[in-house]
């Protein structure tokens, strides 16, 4: 297998913490040498981390895109680094010696002779843009459930709101919701 890199990294990403393997050496070094470090996942660490790689002057980064923990680190190092994400299940695919002890030095490995499946990861702004469009979708859909629990509970007191009010939270819906709730609480403390 051709070496691409003189010097890449590999990092096995987890909530709490990173671990980074450096493979640098000649191309035509087959046992290049080999750095170890582990850094937390705070803004610190990550500095730490990026510091490290910087030191020993690395070309390409490989990590897997594990849940959201990929994130902090790969906005840290973009700028400066170039960087390969892969799939974890991609990477199951690839025939090797791939344990929990040796995740980042397994990329590494796939990194230097260019095996590391690379995933599509758009610029910042898109990501942002992506980001935003989600958080929306959610509030959307978290609102249209909210309105139909509300609906239904009106259904289920006999209450048919629904039927003279096309949106119950309009003004006017929201109104009578508001009057009805005035009146139940009345009677409440009435009793």
């Amino acid at each position: 297998m051709d070496i691409i890199y003189t010097s890449c990294a590999g990092i096995d990403i987890h909530q709490a913490m990173i671990a980074v393997c450096i493979l640098h050496g000649s191309l035509t070094s087959t046992r290049p040498k080999r750095e170890e470090a582990r850094f937390d996942t705070t803004t610190e660490g990550l500095q730490q981390c990026h510091d490290f790689l910087t030191s020993f002057q690395v070309q390409a980064i490989g990590m897997e895109s594990t849940g959201v923990y990929w994130k902090p680190v790969w906005h840290t190092l973009c700028q400066d680094f170039e960087l390969i994400l892969a799939n974890p299940a991609h990477m199951k695919a690839i025939p090797g010696q791939k344990t929990d002890k040796k995740d980042a030095f397994w990329i590494a490995k796939l990194t230097r002779i260019g095996l590391l499946p690379r995933s599509f990861v758009p610029d910042e702004r898109i990501q942002e843009l992506r980001e935003l469009t989600r958080q929306r979708k959610h509030q959307v859909e978290t609102r249209n459930r909210d309105v139909n629990r509300i609906h239904n509970i009106l259904q289920s007191g006999g209450i048919k709101l629904t039927t003279y009010i096309e949106d119950i939270m309009g003004s006017s819906g929201l109104g009578y919701v508001q009057e009805i709730m005035r009146v139940l609480v009345k009677n409440e403390v009435a009793e």
